[in-house]
Parts: structure tokens; sequence; C-alpha cells
């Protein structure tokens, strides 16, 4: 039997290999080896994940409308600051290979758009403010 001392990705292992064949024993020694243990550096805990900031505010007076359903906005059809009318169509979500229209519920001025083209969505997200 011999003791080899072998590396593998950079952790050591103290092993004992038995010769097969006509050899005669090599000299063995009998004090055991001390193996330096490599020093393991702690993992850092990984950064908490920030939630992405809305894209605008939501004034005190706004009322929210938000995602219905998860989704992605197809297209973003107003502007703060303008006018709409009840039923007019707001932004376009696609969900489940769909394009759902999402439409003013009321007369109201669009105080503030939270999403632009592209831009995935979860259920409840806020999407525009009227007021």
């Amino acid at each position: 039997m011999k003791n080899l001392k072998i590396t593998v990705n950079g952790t050591v292992y103290d092993v004992q290999v038995e010769e097969v064949g006509n050899t005669p024993p090599a000299s063995i020694s009998t004090t055991p080896a001390v193996v330096p243990q490599p020093a393991v550096a702690p993992t850092p805990a990984p950064a908490p994940v920030k939630a992405p900031a809305a894209k605008a505010d939501v004034p005190a007076d706004a009322e929210l409308i938000s995602c219905p359903m998860p989704g992605t906005i197809v297209s973003v059809n107003v502007t703060p600051g303008q006018s709409v009318k009840k039923n007019d169509v707001l932004l376009i979500l696609e969900a489940m290979k769909m394009e759902n229209e999402i439409m003013a519920p009321h007369d109201a001025t669009v105080a503030a758009v939270h999403v632009n083209k592209g831009d995935s969505v979860d259920s409840g997200a806020p999407l525009v403010s009227l007021h």
C-alpha cells in the first residue's frame, strides 16, 4: 500500500493505493500525513433584490388602474395630462397569447403612466393613474 496525496479542484485528499503485481511493497511511513485544509471563506449572503421603482409617482387624489393579470405591455395609448373618455383604450396588455384592452372606467385625465411598451407586469401592478 502507498499513501498518496491527491489534489482535486483545490481540495487535498490523503489516499491509500494498493499495488497489484509482483513488485515488492514499498516502505511505508507509520506517521500519519498532516494534510492542510484549504481555508474556506464564508459565502457572502446574496444582495437583496430591490423591487423595481415605479415609473411615476401616484398623485394622492388619483385613481390607480392596476393590471388584472400577468402579461406584457404591447402598446401604451395615453400620455400624462391627456383627457380620456369612458371606454377609451389606455393600453393593450398581452396575456395568455391574447391582447387585452385596458379601458378608462370613466371620463378622466391621465395623471401618470407607470409602464412602457414591452414591460412585463404582474397581476396588481400599477398601469395608469387617472384623476
